[in-house]
């Protein structure tokens, strides 16, 4: 049987051309996901997503996370084409409340566009009143979201990363925001998951002042799936389940620790370089050295996953624009997770600096396994007694920008003459460091502690007055007793 239309939204004096949503736009929000971003980025909403208070929304069969967002929207009154930020909020007309649903199962297959996740019909509830732009201060609106009665989320838009009127003149840079368009401005920290039969409830409000009323959606369970013969069907991971509640607590999931298993960790530590080297020179692995760099703590092994930060030449104006705020560089260092390598592209730059003190304390307090940059570190020895291996070009004084502009994160990487990708195995010791694929880890290793134990076997008979002639590398007659004696061993 069908299913029920969403009640119509009957707040806005007419139907959008276009919904802009913002990604992620509060402190509180940035917080929660370990990432703040340096600008705001976008995507596009349907308005057949468009419904009214009082109404219900459904969540498909097969799904399991459907996620709520209490959000201001703003409501273009004129039509706005580059628009200087200091004239922007005279283009909005109007103030609402906002649900940004979502359905996290359908994420993975978006690739961030949302247009599926996002976009079910009844999935921006507006309303039900519409604030007066004019007669409201834009840094002094509240945002409330109730599940069931209970407080949800509870900000200002004093909490915004991106002040409501940037958000306007910056996409009015791109392309006229027209009369009757509609910007969600994005989720403060507690947005979760609804499940059928949970009434959610949004309202924004001047505290003390005029408010829109109680946006109220009531979520029901839809009887129609998705054809996996037609396109993409629902698929929820751990990543998007914690995303989706907003915790890992929240999800019911275990605390996040090393993503690098730990019986995979205990082996490669086991294992020197040189040895995972040698095998992988048999697997064609020629170039997976990073060359020139020494650590500070040659004692220690270092093992875990690459996290990466890409800097690029130094230039006035790109250091103006990326160089200084919460910058990329920032933003690595305060969203390292347990037992990751920070590995930066620094071209082998020796001239400046790429970390210090500050930045090793605060990768060490994430518990990051260490870092790896084939340029300089400021503050060397403070460094050192943080007790973090890193290994770097050198000590040097100066700070990024006499050479340096950090420029982006988590992307492929060129450290030391080879290239590493986000999640590769990095391995280090007092020989060098190593990227390991991750695929072929669990392999390498197994081959390495197997030839290291052939390798002991070995310089025992060498100790004990044996020729290197026929011994090293076995021939026959050794490896046959070599076999023998392990047999025996197992």
């Amino acid at each position: 049987m069908p299913s029920s239309p969403p009640v119509p939204c009957t707040a806005l004096p007419e139907r959008p051309g276009k919904i802009v949503a913002v990604h992620l736009a509060y402190d509180s929000r940035a917080q929660q996901r370990g990432r703040r971003p340096a600008t705001p980025s976008y995507f596009f909403k349907p308005s057949s997503s468009l419904a009214g208070s009082g109404g219900t929304v459904e969540r498909p069969a097969g799904t399991e996370l459907l996620g709520f967002e209490g959000e201001i929207a703003l409501v273009i009154g004129a039509p706005a084409r580059r628009v200087p930020l200091e004239e922007a909020w005279d283009h909005v007309a109007h103030v609402t409340a906002a649900n940004d649903l979502g359905l996290y199962d359908l994420r993975a297959a978006d690739k961030g566009s949302n247009v599926r996740s996002k976009g079910g019909d009844g999935f921006t509830p507006l309303g039900p009143a519409l604030l007066d732009a004019r007669a409201v201060d834009p840094r002094g609106l509240r945002l409330r979201t109730w599940v069931n009665g209970e407080p949800a989320q509870d900000d200002t838009t004093a909490g915004l990363i991106f002040p409501l009127a940037q958000l306007v003149a910056d996409l009015s840079q791109h392309f006229t925001l027209e009369t009757g368009d509609v910007v969600l401005t994005g989720t403060p920290a507690g947005a979760s998951v609804v499940v059928p039969g949970d009434v959610v409830e949004v309202e924004v409000d001047v505290p003390g002042g005029p408010s829109t009323g109680r946006l109220v959606t009531t979520v029901v369970q839809g009887e129609h799936g998705f054809d996996p013969a037609l396109g993409s069907v629902p698929a929820a991971d751990d990543l998007q389940r914690e995303e989706a509640w907003g915790s890992r607590a929240a999800a019911g999931l275990p605390p996040a620790g090393d993503a690098l298993p730990a019986e995979l960790r205990d082996k490669l530590e086991r294992t020197p370089v040189a040895a995972l080297s040698g095998q992988l020179r048999k697997r064609g692995l020629d170039n997976v050295s990073i060359d020139g760099v020494r650590s500070n703590h040659p004692d220690r092994k270092l093992v875990g996953l690459a996290r990466t930060l890409r800097f690029v030449p130094n230039r006035e104006d790109l250091f103006a624009s990326h160089g200084g705020g919460y910058n990329a560089q920032k933003r690595v260092f305060d969203a390292v997770n347990p037992g990751e390598v920070i590995v930066i592209e620094a071209r082998g730059e020796t001239g400046s600096g790429t970390l210090g003190d500050v930045l090793a304390i605060r990768a060490n307090a994430r518990g990051a396994a260490g870092i790896v940059t084939d340029g300089g570190v400021r503050d060397h020895d403070a460094v050192t007694a943080v007790g973090l291996p890193v290994y770097s070009r050198g000590a040097h004084p100066a700070v990024l920008g006499r050479k340096h502009v950090p420029w982006d994160t988590d992307v492929t990487v060129a450290c030391g003459g080879t290239t590493v990708q986000p999640g590769d195995v990095v391995v280090g010791d007092a020989d060098g460091v190593l990227v390991v694929p991750r695929a072929l880890a669990e392999e390498v290793a197994d081959a390495a502690l197997a030839q290291e134990a052939e390798d002991a076997w070995i310089a025992e008979r060498v100790a004990e007055g044996h020729p290197v002639d026929g011994l090293f590398p076995m021939n026959a007659s050794w490896r046959a007793e070599y076999e023998a004696r392990h047999e025996t061993e197992d």
